[in-house]
């Protein structure tokens, strides 16, 4: 095998087969990470690319027939597809993007490239449906196949065990993660590798064409959900380093305001973390610059505070424990049960048990789904919040919690309650899907927090949160009013 710049602990072999030096290319089959900087597993294609002396090719296909498919995500995809075909073509690297057209078009493409290919390199991401993709393959195909993990600053494979607070994987990332921090992707120059020599791929080409279009012209005739229209926010790597770059200068020295909705301090790089279009090596890197930050300013001690332990101010110091702790936190929840973190019985079992005690209470108000979904409920508060969801794709971060909170105590029980957030979450919001999105509204109803007194009908122990109680802590003039908070302002 070859050696590697790419840590071993992020590279997971899911087929045992020797590199076949005789085949056409190395096939990078970009699922989660698509960007072409600050990634692990194209890294990795590379170095093979490089090693057998053959060409590398890239393989980006989209599905029509997921769950919650819809221009808005088909749109937000696409744009990314096409900034990753910008970034390849002065390159010797082939970018293959297929767009399917009809549900199953798309079946039998990838096995066709991995016939051909010396070794297969994928993205190691336990998000949504892509993990169980990601194992039908291995079943399947014959080819040498290499799972890269790039999900966060820490590996995956550092540690098999399940955190049940934010506080523990704290803890835990104080103690590991400095052996870490040095462990960041290369920055690739493709020049030398060999090109795909002219009509190598046009068989294949033929029955599944590529889809080069723009999103604009792609998306309206796709067999996907419409009435989820796309967002004003643009997808896309160029896109993604953009709002970092805007974040870092303008918005993170007033990180601790970002609870007002108003005062715009929010990072709004979510959508682009789930998508892949910036890694979190990126975003470190940024914070690490703009603090002038190094190593030795780290803390001795693994306390699991919140503060104090990087060393920087504290605005970055909050922003990176949400990018860091409570991100990684959702991926390993997600990795350790794949296909079970997003179900109801998946709480605690004393967050189950005290909901369950509670779930015959009076409701004052009971909606249903369609309700939620037009904004049509009594309160000012919630419907603003839902509409920012139906326009922008997004919720202001602290009125996402009041927005689960009120789904709880608005609805018949707890089991509803949790498949309507899942459902209006994954249908409207650009990062929905994501496991640091389902460990928010888990989050809403017990996970990864405590039994909090004093008990209340419908909440039982589980944190209680007030509109009227948010109306005099926060700004909420302009958001009210309806004011746009789009993430490219």
């Amino acid at each position: 095998m070859i050696a590697s710049s790419v840590p071993p602990e992020r590279i997971r072999t899911l087929v045992e087969a020797p590199p076949d030096a005789g085949a056409d290319y190395v096939l990078y089959w970009m699922t989660a990470y698509r960007r072409t900087r600050s990634n692990f597993a194209f890294q990795r294609a590379v170095e093979w690319a490089r090693s057998l002396s053959i060409p590398l090719v890239v393989l980006s296909a989209l599905e029509v027939d997921y769950r919650w498919a819809s221009a808005r995500h088909h749109t937000f995809m696409i744009e990314g597809m096409a900034d990753v075909g910008r970034a390849l073509a002065n390159t010797p690297v082939l970018y293959y993007p297929f767009v399917e057209a009809a549900p199953g078009a798309g079946r039998g493409l990838l096995d066709e490239l991995a016939a051909r290919a010396a070794v297969v390199v994928a993205d190691d991401a336990p998000v949504f449906f892509l993990p169980a993709v990601l194992a039908a393959a291995g079943k399947r195909l014959r080819t040498r196949l290499e799972a890269v993990d790039h999900n966060g600053l820490l590996p995956l494979a550092a540690t098999d065990r399940v955190f049940l607070r934010a506080y523990d994987l704290r803890r835990f990332l104080q103690r590991e993660l400095p052996r870490h921090l040095d462990e960041t992707p290369d920055d690739l120059s493709l020049d030398d590798l060999r090109p795909v020599p002219d009509g190598l791929l046009d068989d294949v080409t033929g029955r599944w064409p590529t889809s080069h279009e723009p999103a604009s012209t792609l998306v309206p005739d796709l067999p996907i959900d419409h009435a989820v229209a796309p967002v004003h926010t643009r997808g896309g790597l160029e896109r993604a380093g953009a709002v970092l770059e805007r974040f870092v200068a303008g918005r993170l020295d007033r990180y601790d305001e970002r609870n007002h909705p108003d005062a715009r301090a929010e990072s709004g790089l979510s959508p682009y973390l789930h998508f892949g279009h910036v890694s979190s090596h990126q975003v470190f890197s940024a914070v690490v610059d703009h603090e002038d930050w190094n190593p030795g300013d780290l803390s001795d001690s693994a306390s699991g505070a919140r503060q104090g332990w990087w060393g920087m101010s504290p605005q970055a110091e909050s922003f990176l424990d949400q990018v860091i702790t409570w991100r990684e936190l959702g991926y390993r929840t997600a990795m350790a049960d794949p296909g079970g973190y997003d179900r109801y019985e998946a709480l605690p079992d004393w967050a189950r048990r005290t909901l369950a005690d509670h779930a015959g209470d009076a409701r004052e108000y009971v909606y249903s789904l369609d309700e939620f979904a037009a904004a049509a409920t009594h309160d000012e508060i919630w419907n603003a919040a839902q509409r920012q969801l139906l326009t922008d794709g997004i919720i202001h971060n602290y009125l996402r919690m009041l927005w689960g909170k009120k789904i709880l105590e608005w609805t018949p029980s707890p089991q509803v309650a949790h498949d309507i957030m899942i459902e209006l979450n994954n249908r409207y919001a650009i990062d929905g899907r994501d496991p640091n999105s389902i460990t928010g509204i888990h989050w809403v109803l017990g996970r990864f927090d405590r039994p909090w007194a004093p008990e209340r009908p419908v909440f039982g122990m589980v944190r209680f949160m007030s509109s009227d109680s948010t109306r005099r802590k926060l700004r909420l003039t302009e958001y009210l009013a309806g004011v746009p908070t789009l993430l490219d302002e």
